[in-house]
């Protein structure tokens, strides 16, 4: 206590607490405040109950000495906060030359414990030149990893640890296992020990007592986080195998007994999450699981999977000579339109090779169906990838059209100048080069130079109000919630690792395309009540019956460009069925998709009736 402090003490004027807090503010002493930083403190007036500080931010700052008392925090001299502020040429001196005693000694001064970005802040400017400080810490960071001193993970803004005790890099290794708090932990854990598998070659005891424990959690996140337990039993699987002196017990759980009591569309989602190495683990896996029927079931998940899932299946298909069950699948889905865009970019990039057999005619109308309808959903789009691949590879849509006749690159010329989804000038470098390999089609683009007016569209009236709700909402609501939101993220940090900070402003470009195509397609709409449409032949607001080749027959209506409602058999007349029936007439013939099937089927218009009389 501090000898001017102690008197009061004595005389009863203050309480011996009040004058050991009191005594930590005396001059020469160190404090801590949230927005000043690190302070030393420099003078004090006992009497006129004021006191001066050196702030790190803000030198001579006086404070009221009750002020003082709440608003900082005492810290040691030994603290590195406190020696940034006297002793900072031998801490730049420390960075350069023993980094490791550096971060521990802050590590230490920050309880054990703190995040990449609150390292950085700390660091940068003050003791290592902003400049280089990334260069610094990337191999500070590696050797502070390698001497097992501290747990380091691999995102900024995840809590860098330092380790406690006298144990053995296996030790620490072990004890970062049994200390994590969830499966991530884990997982990070069991990672770290496979990285740095020959700290155990003296000590494989250790490991043995962590395999019961993986088992039980592996068991309990099945249930509810399937993907969380397959990268478990992965990451354990590298660790065994990396160590040849441990064996996997016959009774612990494997990749395959977490795969046969999963749902497959759930499955599905949660190995497309994984990493391209433990994906892998997991589809070697299905013939244990699944037995003679693994080939159907890994098929049935290929196309749900994403794009690293998609490339690991087929090349295990390939590798295990099942690739003909693959062929099948991809030529029944494409033409079915039913396969996704991270399967169809598969098939467009292994055209000279897996894919040849199912590459045709059908790929260039399946992907301009996946862009076309993608474009007219809501929520982000999923074919940005699809799209960008039609741009970059500059041969694909050469291949494409040199398969087809004369009359299908006419159509799928046609088609691409019809898809929403293009700009007028992406759309002619795309033309351009379909009437290099094909110039029967350049009569397509005959005056395309001169912008052709906008098609009014015909809608129903409520369809147009439920488009005009929608771009309110955005405008009122969504867009000033993503503003929020991308401030929120961006307070996180690092925006280089923040998921949050990305997933805001993905949502943030959606937003704005999506209001500027309402905009677009309000203003370019007209509403009706489909009242008094003619019905001497298949036209918007009609309703024609149709008949099959045993007599059955169906209603279709046609409606407006919004209206398509595949319960109730109603499609927009600018879909492939609501074109393929306009101007049809009773007694004609059509061929269109089932919607059920997906099979192509002929039927005969029998009648015709307004939709409004």
């Amino acid at each position: 206590m501090h000898p001017d402090v102690a008197k009061l003490v004595e005389a009863g004027r203050i309480p011996k607490p009040v004058g050991e807090r009191l005594s930590q503010l005396a001059p020469g002493n160190f404090c801590l405040h949230k927005s000043f930083g690190a302070g030393k403190v420099t003078d004090w007036d006992l009497p006129a109950k004021k006191v001066t500080i050196d702030f790190e931010k803000s030198a001579g700052q006086t404070m009221e000495l009750q002020f003082a008392f709440q608003k900082t925090e005492w810290i040691p001299a030994d603290d590195f906060r406190a020696k940034k502020i006297e002793q900072r040429e031998e801490l730049r001196t420390l960075s350069k030359s023993d980094p490791i005693n550096l971060l521990v000694h802050l590590l230490q001064s920050h309880g054990g414990s703190m995040t990449g970005d609150a390292l950085e802040k700390e660091l940068s400017g003050a003791v290592i030149p902003e400049a280089d400080f990334k260069k610094w810490w990337d191999n500070a960071k590696k050797a502070l990893r390698d001497s097992r001193l501290a747990v380091v993970p691999q995102k900024r803004t995840e809590a860098i640890v330092l380790r406690s005790g006298d144990r053995s890099p296996a030790q620490a290794l072990v004890a970062d296992f049994e200390a994590a708090r969830d499966i991530k932990g884990m997982i990070r854990a069991l990672e770290a020990i496979a990285a740095d598998i020959g700290a155990f070659e003296n000590d494989t005891d250790a490991l043995k007592r962590l395999l019961s424990d993986i088992d039980e959690g592996a068991k309990k996140a099945a249930r509810v986080q399937l993907g969380q337990a397959l990268q478990l039993v992965s990451a354990r699987d590298e660790v065994i195998g990396s160590s040849k002196a441990l064996e996997l017990d016959p009774s612990a759980v494997r990749l395959s007994d977490l795969l046969v009591n999963a749902d497959a569309s759930r499955l599905a989602d949660e190995a497309g999450a994984l990493p391209s190495s433990r994906q892998r683990a997991v589809y070697e896996a299905f013939p244990n699981a699944y037995g003679d029927e693994w080939v159907g079931k890994i098929v049935h998940v290929f196309d749900k999977v994403g794009a690293r899932g998609v490339t690991e299946i087929a090349r295990i298909l390939l590798e295990r000579d099942s690739l003909p069950a693959l062929v099948t699948h991809l030529r029944s889905a494409i033409a079915r339109r039913a396969l996704g865009p991270d399967a169809l970019i598969w098939v467009c990039r292994e055209r000279k090779g897996p894919s040849q057999e199912v590459f045709s005619a059908d790929v260039g109308a399946a992907v301009l169906n996946l862009l076309e309808n993608d474009h007219l959903s809501d929520g982000p789009r999923k074919t940005s990838r699809l799209q960008s691949l039609l741009g970059d590879d500059k041969s694909l849509l050469t291949d494409l059209v040199s398969i087809m006749d004369v009359n299908e690159a006419r159509n799928f010329g046609r088609r691409l100048l019809d898809c929403p989804v293009f700009g007028e000038l992406e759309k002619k470098s795309l033309m351009a080069r379909i009437i290099k390999a094909r110039p029967e089609t350049a009569e397509l683009v005959n005056g395309s130079n001169q912008k052709r007016p906008e098609e009014t569209l015909l809608v129903s009236w409520e369809s147009l109000e439920k488009k005009k709700a929608e771009l309110d909402d955005i405008v009122r609501n969504k867009i000033p919630q993503n503003r929020e939101d991308v401030k929120i993220a961006k307070s996180y940090g690092d925006l280089r690792e923040n998921f949050e900070y990305k997933s805001a402003k993905d949502m943030e470009k959606y937003l704005a395309h999506r209001r500027t195509a309402l905009d677009k397609e309000i203003n370019n709409a007209r509403g009706t009540d489909f009242k008094g449409s003619d019905a001497s032949k298949v036209n918007i607001g009609t309703i024609v019956t149709l008949e099959d080749a045993s007599g059955g027959t169906v209603d279709m209506t046609v409606l407006g460009a919004w209206d398509s409602i595949p319960e109730t058999k109603t499609v927009s007349y600018l879909s492939v069925v609501g074109k393929a029936l306009v101007g049809r007439a009773p007694g004609d013939e059509v061929s269109i998709r089932d919607e059920e099937t997906e099979q192509m089927q002929t039927l005969k218009v029998r009648s015709i009736r307004p939709f409004n009389p």
